[in-house]
């Protein structure tokens, strides 16, 4: 079991907010059903996989490439806790989930830095980085979502509750500015192969347009916060940064995929990572539909009537692949 496996979490979470962002409820009830199932079922096997094979889980820890999966956690919880919000409606499940979502970000950003810090051998640059670190940058960021839009109801809370959020959401950001530049130095200047381009290199959009998805939800509550309201030309300038920087990225990763499985030749099967490729699919969605309203743009409303679709028929897609492989296996373990 990988250990970036909670993204199916967060890619059902995200799609699922996107068709309620865009006015289906059906899919968007019905992703928040499965998702009400797959959150628990995997920590129940993370849990027996930590008991049964202790030192395979401390080698993922600690393991550049595979550590940061860890962070998949984080972001999950708050997807789910933002499905709880909007479309389940019980606020207090909601409260529980960003309680316990700072917690895991508190718990594996240091953990999780720290023995990457001070291990004594490391791996090379292109063996040891890939897009996958970015998830450490979605997982901040899905906490200053949760919190944005939990905030308002908080009372007299609100105003350092939100100060928090925007302290994460800059943190965040600054994190996937140190990160990403390791990555793109990593695709200029070292030979990529197609196995190289694994589907986590999706988060490189994805991280940006949670980075856009928090700060449009900082606009929205600035009116609970006097310091957002201080500096809120400001958030409005670096969101829209945020939502540019993830749109230059999507035909650059589709040219990527064109040449990794068509000129390459790159076998397309079932991985748990392609999970980490449809969540910005959705994510890229639901921050350009607030963004929209953020900045007064309503023509952008346009991308996602049409990229929700993509991002249902990617899920469907991944989940086909799930569903296969999990068949493949229980024949031929019988």
């Amino acid at each position: 079991m990988h250990p970036a496996y909670f993204a199916l979490v967060m890619a059902t979470g995200i799609v699922s907010l996107a068709c309620h962002t865009m006015g289906l409820p059906l899919p968007a009830k019905g992703l928040f059903a499965c998702n009400l199932a797959f959150y628990p079922a995997l920590w129940i096997l993370t849990l027996v996989r930590f008991v049964r094979h202790r030192a395979q889980v401390v080698a993922d820890l600690r393991n550049h490439s595979r550590s940061v999966g860890f962070f998949t956690t984080v972001a999950a919880t708050c997807v789910l806790g933002t499905q709880c919000f909007l479309i389940g409606g019980a606020y207090q499940a909601a409260l529980a989930f960003w309680v316990s979502g700072i917690a895991l970000w508190a718990l594996l950003t240091y953990a999780v830095f720290t023995i990457i810090i001070v291990k004594p051998e490391k791996p090379a640059l292109a063996e040891g980085l890939n897009g996958g670190w970015l998830v450490s940058v979605v997982a901040a960021q899905s906490v200053c979502v949760l919190g944005a839009q939990l905030a308002p109801g908080m009372g007299q809370h609100a105003p350092p509750v939100l100060t928090f959020c925007l302290a994460m959401w800059l943190g965040g950001g600054m994190l996937y500015l140190w990160i990403i530049a390791l990555i793109f130095y990593r695709y200029a200047f070292f030979t990529m192969s197609p196995s190289d381009l694994a589907p986590p290199y999706w988060i490189n959009m994805g991280a940006a347009a949670i980075s856009t998805l928090a700060g449009t939800m900082l606009v929205a509550a600035a009116p609970h916060s006097p310091v957002i309201e201080q500096v809120l030309p400001f958030v409005r300038g670096l969101t829209l940064l945020w939502w540019a920087t993830a749109t230059w990225w999507i035909p650059m990763l589709v040219i990527l995929g064109v040449w990794r499985h068509i000129l390459r030749r790159f076998p397309l099967r079932y991985d748990p990572l392609y999970w980490g490729a449809v969540f910005p699919l959705g994510m890229y969605t639901v921050c350009t539909a607030r963004i929209s309203r953020a900045v007064d743009a309503p023509y952008l409303l346009s991308i996602s009537r049409v990229f929700v679709y993509v991002a249902l028929g990617a899920w469907a897609l991944a989940a086909a692949g799930m569903t296969l492989s999990l068949v493949r296996r229980g024949r031929s373990s019988s």
